[in-house]
């Protein structure tokens, strides 16, 4: 009841899996990942032997082919399971049992393997592949896409229950200590990928770090007033000022200012969502950029309307 992507980013040496399935918490049991040796997928009647034991396969230098080989010759119930591995190499493989429930399958492409049982049509598989090669982005984003793809083609026959999001590479991981890079999941939801893509945001804000920009924007005009508002609406403005024809940069008299006051409310939001991976002027850039394109009602959620904003805004800038 699952269908799952394994993708290997070659400009960065990100390796990960995003899988969904109608079963609780699947982050659980399918994805393994190692910067060092690659990614695996286990699913189906899940092994999770697999994932170590294919780690550790990967690491001692066999290409994802012969890893697979290994794994499922060594399991008396191998014809039941399915598995996806890419290695850091770059190789990649993966296995169908013929015991397997239908509608199940794979597909593979230079850098990614899709697999998937119990599914609605073979299109969901199809539908992944190409989202997954077409999508502009990061890796997270194509496999995002790949998941939403997927889904929306047929997906699991069964529903939706639980999504998850494994991306490692090199120091990836917080403070650089470890190659956790992207580790985010959803665990019984009526829409799984929505909610993983919704937490997927917050954490990218909030830990991975971007290239500095050449030039940042203010906020002024319509997304001025309307941060403003949603500041206020939040309690990091006490009021929101009206406009009676003072000097623009006067902290706050004009309707379309964006002044000293503002940017403090501005700095407490940052600190109060853990953003200081990106400076106050940073921040009111990607504010400035990406308002129009957020989702979500400021009146009803303001802080998922700013942190959606800054999550678009940020985007034009490349991943460390």
């Amino acid at each position: 009841m699952t269908f799952s992507i394994v993708a290997r980013d070659p400009e960065t040496g990100a390796v990960g899996v995003a899988v969904q399935s109608k079963f609780v918490s699947v982050g659980s049991v399918v994805p393994f990942a190692a910067a060092d040796a690659g990614a695996v997928a286990t699913q189906s009647f899940a092994n999770v032997a697999y994932g170590p034991d294919g780690l550790a396969l990967l690491r001692d230098g066999l290409p994802a082919d012969e890893v697979v080989e290994r794994l499922t010759a060594e399991d008396d119930e191998a014809a039941s399971r399915q598995v996806g591995v890419v290695g850091a190499d770059g190789s990649v493989a993966a296995y169908t049992g013929e015991e397997c429930f239908d509608v199940a399958g794979d597909r593979q492409g230079e850098t990614y393997t899709v697999q998937g049982n119990i599914l609605e049509n073979e299109a969901t598989l199809d539908a992944m592949a190409d989202a997954f090669e077409s999508t502009d982005g990061g890796l997270p984003e194509h496999l995002l896409a790949a998941l939403h793809a997927g889904n929306d083609a047929g997906g699991d026959s069964r529903g939706e229950q639980s999504a998850a999001m494994y991306v490692v590479k090199p120091e990836g991981g917080y403070d650089g200590k470890n190659d956790r890079w992207v580790d985010v999941r959803v665990d019984d939801h009526d829409h799984p990928i929505d909610e993983l893509e919704r937490v997927f945001k917050i954490y990218d804000v909030t830990l991975l770090e971007r290239e500095a920009p050449e030039s940042t924007r203010e906020l002024s005009g319509e997304t001025a007033r309307a941060v403003r508002e949603t500041l206020a609406g939040l309690g990091f403005l006490d009021s929101v000022a009206v406009d009676d024809g003072g000097d623009e940069g006067d902290g706050g008299d004009g309707d379309d200012v964006f002044g000293d006051e503002e940017r403090e409310a501005l700095e407490a939001f940052r600190g109060m969502n853990n953003f200081e991976n990106h400076s106050l002027p940073v921040l009111e850039d990607a504010l400035a950029r990406g308002w129009d394109d957020a989702a979500g009602d400021t009146a009803s959620d303001g802080e998922a309307r700013m942190v959606d904003a800054i999550w678009h805004g940020l985007s034009r800038l490349d991943r460390k």
